[in-house]
């Protein structure tokens, strides 16, 4: 079957792997869960033998917090339980934990979904990813915010501590209020989780536990989602040429990671099947890429291919690639040379 016939089939296709297994979502949070807790309780444990002991275990644990945030994010899309409160209360429960209130999150991230690699609509839970042509009409301070955004420094170092601790504690502009009191709900949980925490080991131990586990899920959270959609061949469109199957196959990564990360981040690396259908709960999505040959057909980003993405910062409509800030200047060259 040709690679077009598979396209106009893809509702076909993917359609056997939208269902939820409940046994299996079950399972899944029995082993992400308790893995969770004996790690934290071995990276508390280990403060009294030696601190050196207790990053690597840091670094464990985070890993399975960003498991525990794929949970989240399958409930946000309604995959993760075919029953909508189940979805509702379990992604209020894992949002808690990773410090993302539910009903803002679940908006934002379907705003994504809609709109991944549209030029004329990007921006709502997106990568700010300019054209040249965008980026050369901003007024200086707001190029230099740009430049400042795209810096790997803030991104993935100060980036994932604003989000997390700032951005996520304020309701959006034009939320409703079911989603103002998810917020509300979850912030105070997330103050009463913390103060229970300090109160149970004090607040020094606290900090030098979860300190760490919540730095380094929250740059690999930032880290996952920034590769998924700024890698070479990425797929960024104006509204009249876009489209949802080649958004999807084109714009989102195959993110090849080593089994034991495909464990540790719920097989987001498959962000090309995940984004032609959300409905796909993530135990599905090693499953789907497997049996259908069109999504084996796209080519993987594989784990150190990945880090060159650092270089990417602005998207040039002509050449339709991701380019450094260095191509502006040769850009600005040039179209003073055809004039």
């Amino acid at each position: 079957m040709s690679e077009s016939k598979n396209k106009n089939n893809w509702r076909q296709m993917i359609a056997p792997y939208e269902q939820s297994n409940t046994k299996r979502s079950i399972w899944q949070l029995i082993n992400t869960f308790v893995p969770l807790v004996l790690l934290w309780y071995a990276t508390y444990w280990s403060l009294s033998i030696s601190y050196w002991l207790t990053l690597p275990l840091a670094i464990v644990t985070a890993g399975v917090l960003v498991r525990i945030f794929i949970i989240f994010h399958d409930c946000c899309h309604g995959s993760f339980f075919s029953n909508k409160q189940a979805n509702r209360i379990v992604g209020t429960i894992t949002g808690i934990l990773t410090f993302c209130p539910y009903d803002q999150w679940k908006y934002s991230h379907s705003r994504h979904h809609a709109t991944s690699g549209n030029l004329d609509k990007h921006g709502v839970g997106d990568i700010w990813t300019l054209t040249v042509e965008e980026y050369l009409e901003l007024p200086k301070l707001k190029r230099i915010a740009y430049r400042l955004y795209r810096n790997p420094i803030v991104m993935f170092g100060l980036g994932p501590s604003f989000i997390f601790l700032v951005n996520y504690r304020f309701n959006r502009k034009g939320a409703k209020q079911r989603e103002k009191n998810n917020t509300y709900l979850t912030n105070i949980a997330i103050v009463g989780l913390i103060a229970f925490f300090c109160w149970l080991i004090g607040w020094k131990a606290f900090l030098l536990v979860q300190g760490p586990i919540f730095l380094i899920s929250g740059l690999a959270g930032v880290w996952l989602f920034y590769v998924q959609h700024q890698f070479e061949g990425a797929y960024f469109e104006k509204d009249e040429n876009w489209n949802h199957v080649d958004a999807a196959l084109q714009g989102s990564s195959f993110y090849k990671l080593p089994r034991i990360l495909q464990w540790f981040t719920g097989n987001i690396g498959f962000h090309h099947i995940h984004h032609l259908s959300s409905r796909v709960p993530n135990y599905y999505l090693d499953k789907a890429h497997k049996e259908n040959e069109l999504f084996q057909d796209v080519a993987p980003v594989t784990f150190f291919s990945s880090f060159k993405s650092l270089r990417f910062r602005i998207w040039d409509e002509n050449r339709k690639k991701l380019m450094g800030f260095s191509y502006i200047k040769k850009f600005l060259q040039a179209n003073k040379l055809k004039g």
